[in-house]
Order: C-alpha cells, then structure tokens, then sequence
C-alpha cells in the first residue's frame, strides 16, 4: 500500500513516527513524505551564526539522510514560510497537499493531530489543512484515499523540557508494534540531524520512546486497537 505522511518541518518525521515508517517499509509498503516547510526558523541557526537559508539547506540535507536511513520511497520539500504557515492563505497550503495526494493516490494519509502534539501553531494548521483536503478528495472518484490518521503520543516524561499534549487512550485506534530493527533505523534517522544533536541529546528522545507507536484514526473509533495502520483497507 501506498502511506503519506505530511509534517510540517524537516525531523517532525523522525521524532516519533520514524518508527513506523521504518516498519512499514520492511513490510513492504510504499512510504513516501511531504515536508511543508525547510525548517529554517529554528532558534539552533543561531548557535551556527546561520541566515535562514543557510540553516534550511543544512535541514534540507539532513532529511535527505534520513530518507536513505528509512529507505523512503520518495521525499518532497517544499519551501513555504517555517513558523509562518498561520500567515498564509489556507488555500496556498492546501493547493500544495492536494497536488501530492492526487501525484501519488496515497491509500493513508498520516499527520499530526489536532493538539499538534507540541501545540506549535504549524504542526495544528497542518492537521487541519490536511484534513480539509482529505475530505474534498475522499470518494468515489478517488476511491484509493480510504484513511486519514493523525500520529500521538499517549504519554510524555515528566522532566521532558517542553509541554506535550497527549491523546487519551480510550481515542487511540491503531497500536503499531515495531521490531527492534526499526527501532534502530528509527535511532539512525534522528541522529542525521546533526545540526539538532544538542536538543536530541537535551529532550532523551532516543529513550523516550518504545516499541508501541499509537494513531488516532478520523472518523474511526476502533475497539479494540487496530494492530497496523493498513488494517481493513481494501488493496489495490
């Protein structure tokens, strides 16, 4: 099957979901990701003495590294305003999805949930762009789009430097059991940005997370959990 995850910054994919992408791509499926920005606002510029397009080449570059670490089908970056996303026109954000899903008829569509996660204002205007796309495009017409899952966290430690929203697990409808080889590849993808070693470092992330990777599923309330993401979709 054909899985899409659409973050906003370039590493949003390996804090966490890399797990399952790796997974995933042992198993056989087609992964691919659309970054929306090139993650040049970040504050770590400033330990580098970096402008803006300095640092979102340096980012750009590391998430290449990753897509050859998680074997990813294929990587898309775009260049729209990091940290600006709330500024734009909705329609310029959506145009930008719309045209990858009808590009690679994706059958999921993975990104972040309605909380963000880190409550950043790009990770919440990407669940919600994302989203409205996915309900222009899903039906008849476009029979192979048949699921849209938002990647969460259903825990966070309590010394973790930054507020984490979390999904309650009575909202969690696919559980996904990685292998420790993901687990590994999932290690392998965050150390590619190097340029962010220190807040890697900083926030545990390497021992933050286990084995169990949860999605919450749009207009699905799966009881018990889901084991796959892929699981009760028609192939093809």
């Amino acid at each position: 099957m054909r899985i899409l995850y659409i973050f906003p910054h370039p590493d949003d994919e390996s804090f966490g979901p890399a797990r399952a992408m790796a997974a995933q791509r042992r198993q056989g499926h087609d992964v691919y990701l659309l970054t929306l920005t090139r993650g040049e606002a970040t504050k770590v510029r400033f330990n580098f003495g970096w402008s803006l397009e300095q640092m979102g080449e340096a980012r750009y570059r590391e998430l290449l590294d990753v897509g050859t670490t998680l074997d990813l089908t294929d990587i898309r970056v775009l260049n729209l305003p990091d940290g600006g996303l709330k500024e734009l026109d909705p329609w310029t954000i959506e145009k930008s999805i719309r045209d990858e899903l009808l590009r690679i008829e994706p059958h999921v569509v993975v990104t972040f949930p309605i909380h963000g996660i880190s409550g950043f204002p790009d990770h919440i205007v990407t669940h919600f762009a994302v989203t409205r796309v996915y309900l222009e495009l899903q039906g008849p017409e476009h029979p192979w789009l048949q699921r849209l899952a938002f990647f969460t966290v259903v825990s966070a430690p309590a010394e973790f430097p930054w507020h984490v929203n979390v999904t309650a697990p009575a909202e969690i409808d696919c559980a996904f059991q990685v292998t420790a080889s993901d687990m590994e590849r999932f290690h392998k993808a965050l150390d590619c940005y190097v340029t962010y070693a220190d807040v890697i470092a900083r926030t545990k992330v390497h021992e933050v997370f286990d084995r169990k990777v949860h999605f919450e599923l749009f207009l699905e309330d799966q009881k018990p959990p889901f084991e796959d993401l892929c699981d009760g979709l028609r192939t093809g």
